[in-house]
């Protein structure tokens, strides 16, 4: 089958190959024809080496599909079903599924999916991001990663909610915790930054400032419900003006970077909750002073995959998508084919670019 392959590292394009295979399918599993994949900054992120990867690997970690076999001992869905692909699912055992209650956190199917190769090359193993591998024709996942969906939900959108929206709208509603009439910054108006704008205006969020250095993107993130906007010159004025210099209730920062971390930060009042987002690489060190956390009891928190429980908050995300509350369909600004993810990737910062999709 084809798909495309990561072969070296630090690189700036993938191969597209046609001859990818899989192994057979084991018990615990579920192979799956994949309808669409998202194309996501991380799959960037993995080639650039700011996430740790392997090579050779097949990237893409956002998709959905259609279930076509089972291994002994899944139940939950059959042949025909239609799924979601979750990149970091909940084993259902551990201490952060159960007790804790922060499933987004289980280090079980964390370590599960990273640990998954189901693709081979000939006789050579060839890795997946995160066990996913969605930028391939068909893969395998651990079941716990299948998350069933109802069969009228289109399933380019679905393949959406498997990373970007889930950790943008979740970041909003589930990590900053964003409540009604409150002010909100997000910064950085990519995908994730749009569904982050989105989740604070389902929150009921009074003000939401999208920040960004693209015009392009400014102007689409009042599509999807920013009130104000702001580029980094111009968010002084901007807070000025929304919250008469008293800070931001929440700030989400989308970026993945200490600066802008920092920045998320400094926009928030005493008080207030600065969540973060975006995935920073090892050397890039974010500095607090040690009398700030205790002099303006400011919250710093981070959101892990949109701090969801991904068989219950695919399916709530969803219906906000039903009901009108969630503009899916309008982030996809691009589809292409399998041909065409590397002109996509090189496209990602974009200010037209909100979310591509590749359509198999």
């Amino acid at each position: 089958m084809r798909a495309a392959i990561m072969t070296a590292l630090p690189t700036e394009t993938l191969e597209v190959v046609d001859d990818i295979t899989l192994r057979e399918l084991a018990p615990g599993e579920v192979q799956v024809k994949v309808a669409h994949s998202g194309v996501c900054h991380s799959d960037l992120s993995a080639m650039q080496g700011t996430l740790p990867s392997m090579v050779p690997m097949v990237l893409g970690h956002e998709g959905a599909g259609v279930v076509t076999a089972v291994g002994d001992g899944v139940d939950h869905v059959a042949p025909g079903d239609h799924i979601v692909i979750a990149f970091s699912p909940p084993c259902g055992a551990c201490a952060y599924c159960n007790e804790r209650h922060q499933p987004n956190l289980c280090l079980t199917g964390t370590m599960t999916m990273l640990m998954h190769q189901q693709f081979m090359q000939g006789d050579t193993v060839v890795g997946s991001m995160t066990g996913c591998g969605t930028f391939a024709e068909e893969t395998i996942v651990p079941a716990m990663a299948a998350i069933k969906i109802d069969d009228d939900i289109p399933l380019d959108v679905a393949a959406l909610v498997g990373c970007g929206v889930t950790t943008g709208v979740g970041a909003a509603l589930n990590g900053a915790k964003v409540t009604h009439g409150s002010s909100v910054a997000v910064i950085g108006c990519g995908g994730v930054g749009i569904a982050a704008i989105q989740g604070a205006r389902i929150a009921g969020a009074s003000a939401i400032v999208a920040i960004d250095l693209h015009e392009g993107k400014l102007e689409r993130a009042m599509n999807f419900g920013a009130t104000h906007v702001a580029t980094p010159d111009s968010i002084d004025a901007v807070r000025s003006e929304v919250t008469g210099d008293d800070g931001f209730d929440f700030a989400i920062e989308c970026i993945g970077r200490a600066a802008t971390m920092r920045q998320a930060y400094d926009l928030i009042r005493r008080g207030g909750v600065a969540c973060i987002v975006g995935a920073g690489s090892d050397d890039d060190i974010l500095e607090i002073r040690s009398r700030e956390p205790f002099f303006d009891e400011k919250t710093l928190v981070g959101s892990m995959y949109g701090s969801v429980d991904v068989r219950e908050d695919f399916e709530r995300f969803l219906d906000y998508y039903r009901h009108g509350q969630l503009d899916l369909e309008g982030m996809i600004t691009q589809r292409i084919d399998l041909d065409g993810i590397n002109d996509a990737l090189a496209s990602l910062g974009n200010a037209d670019v909100i979310r591509q999709v590749i359509d198999f």
